[in-house]
């Protein structure tokens, strides 16, 4: 009968579950953002730097808004949006910006797209009946008349 000791098994199998999930972990490049553009050939993914000194994952999914915006305006037709910032992935498509800490893995939503487009928090957004974000402005504050005899 072979013995094999316990932290070689436990080592064994750790280095075989890693070799199956094949997720491509985010760089964690502190205040970096990165543009990702996924092999669609099965490729690993390719990480271009957007911008620095990014104080939080927020300017980062402005960076990669703009990003997009840019190809829209120069006749571009993808609205998909990848992008990375230290250790999480960044989505952009239609209904706003997800977060998540892999390619295929779960995601969660941190801005949504109000009625005219624009990024907010999700909370933060009027909807009507049906659901539909609903573009709200604040209301304009008129400065007081001022004095007679001023």
């Amino acid at each position: 009968m072979i013995r094999v000791s316990f932290p070689l098994a436990v080592a064994a199998l750790a280095l075989s579950l890693a070799a199956c999930s094949g997720a491509v972990e985010a760089p964690y490049d502190p205040g970096v953002c990165f543009a990702v553009e996924v092999d669609e050939a099965g490729g690993p993914p390719a990480f271009n730097k957007l911008a620095e000194d990014q104080p939080q994952i927020e300017h980062c999914a402005a960076r990669l808004e703009e990003m997009r915006l840019r190809f829209l305006r120069q006749g571009g037709s993808r609205q998909d949006i990848t992008g990375a910032y230290q250790g999480s992935y960044i989505f952009i498509d239609r209904e706003g910006v997800w977060i998540g800490k892999s390619l295929e893995g779960s995601r969660f939503i941190a801005l949504a797209r109000t009625g005219d487009g624009r990024l907010a928090v999700p909370g933060a957004i009027s909807r009507d009946a049906s659901g539909r974000p609903v573009g709200v402005a604040a209301p304009v504050e008129t400065p007081p008349a001022p004095a007679a005899g001023q």
